[in-house]
């Protein structure tokens, strides 16, 4: 097997830090910041980087890490970077071997603030890049809907790790997804750890605040008939055209309603067949997709049996730079129908010029 050590830290790094995302939802301490692109930042973003940075450093200290938080706000702000901290020292797995694996607690308020700032590579094509988004979907985060903790490895370019933790997703892998699945809110039966190595497949298993779970294989399911295809899209219209996602459901002859939610929760959910069409197509022409929105759900639905490409049917490069500049949308389908989904993309895309 390739990878045991990196996928074992990464799954246990996000586990950890999903513990502390939930914390942070049910005391209703979300403390959120506006960052300069006006987007939401909590706490439990800076918290859940610093779980996961810790535990990196301490297990592959050579690697980079292309984090999507930086820790400026917080040396502006001391008391909340104390209350972060003590979220961060109070969040531990409930399993000494687990626990130390990861390199136990974050020494002290320095050695926080040290590993949020330490994603900040810059990427590219050479040597062993992490790419983490401590809270993906923080709007869902905030409204008890969908959102993921993600984190993935790239080695020179080629993503070979990724593992989402999905708090609100619901465990059983068989259950389908609806209308509201977006809603989410966690509790009994839910919270899912998804994890794959290219070339070795893709699994679920339910998130604990201990030790691992027993792992479940996932696939993709087969679609025979394209018109019975559930897809899904994200909620925010800032992030995705609905108008031309929509047109393309029409064309495809699919009637039923989309699924809209936050995160890569997304990929996860068609990758263990609770759904089966991913589109995200741009809203704008100078919109560059990060890679930590991607890398993670992108390894994990390609190793469950689906193909997955921007809207001209271009693989995704996280071998660029921090986003992926060459790439426009993402169009995620199991492996029979990419194609012809990608034909309607292309012809709706081309048709408004």
């Amino acid at each position: 097997m390739a990878y045991p050590q990196e996928l074992n830290i990464a799954l246990l790094a996000v586990q950890r830090a999903t513990l502390l995302t939930q914390k942070v939802f049910h005391n209703n301490a979300k403390g959120t910041l506006s960052k300069d692109d006006h987007s939401p930042v909590t706490i439990g973003d800076f918290g859940a980087q610093a779980l996961i940075i810790s535990a990196l450093r301490h297990n592959f200290p050579h690697d980079e890490i292309v984090g999507e938080e930086e820790a400026s706000s917080l040396r502006a702000n001391p008391s909340l970077a104390q209350e972060i901290f003590a979220l961060v020292q109070e969040s531990k797995l409930h399993d000494s071997d687990a626990e130390s694996s990861l390199g136990g607690p974050v020494k002290d308020l320095d050695a926080m603030l040290a590993a949020i700032d330490a994603g900040n590579s810059s990427g590219g094509r050479e040597g062993r890049i992490w790419a983490l988004d401590p809270v993906d979907g923080t709007k869902g985060f905030l409204r008890g809907g969908q959102y993921a903790v993600c984190l993935a490895l790239i080695v020179d370019g080629d993503v070979k790790v990724g593992v989402l933790g999905c708090p609100n997703l619901p465990v059983d892998d068989a259950k389908p997804i609806s209308a509201d699945v977006g809603g989410g809110g966690g509790g009994e039966g839910s919270g899912v750890l998804f994890g794959a190595v290219k070339g070795q497949g893709a699994t679920s298993r339910p998130l604990t605040d201990g030790a691992l779970a027993a792992e479940k294989e996932i696939r993709m399911k087969e679609v025979d008939d394209i018109t019975q295809a559930t897809f899904c899209e994200s909620v925010e219209a800032a992030h995705s055209s609905h108008g031309d996602q929509a047109e393309i459901a029409k064309r495809l002859g699919i009637t039923k309603e989309s699924v809209r939610m936050d995160s890569q929760a997304k990929y996860g959910s068609i990758a263990r067949g609770a759904g089966e069409l991913y589109l995200r197509l741009p809203v704008r022409k100078d919109y560059e997709e990060k890679i930590w929105d991607h890398a993670a759900g992108d390894l994990i639905v390609r190793e469950a049996g689906g193909e997955v490409t921007d809207a001209e049917g271009k693989r995704l490069d996280f071998g660029i730079g921090r986003t992926l500049k060459d790439n426009k949308g993402v169009v995620a389908a199991p492996r029979g129908v990419h194609g012809k989904v990608l034909e309607v993309v292309k012809e709706v895309l081309g048709s408004k010029g």
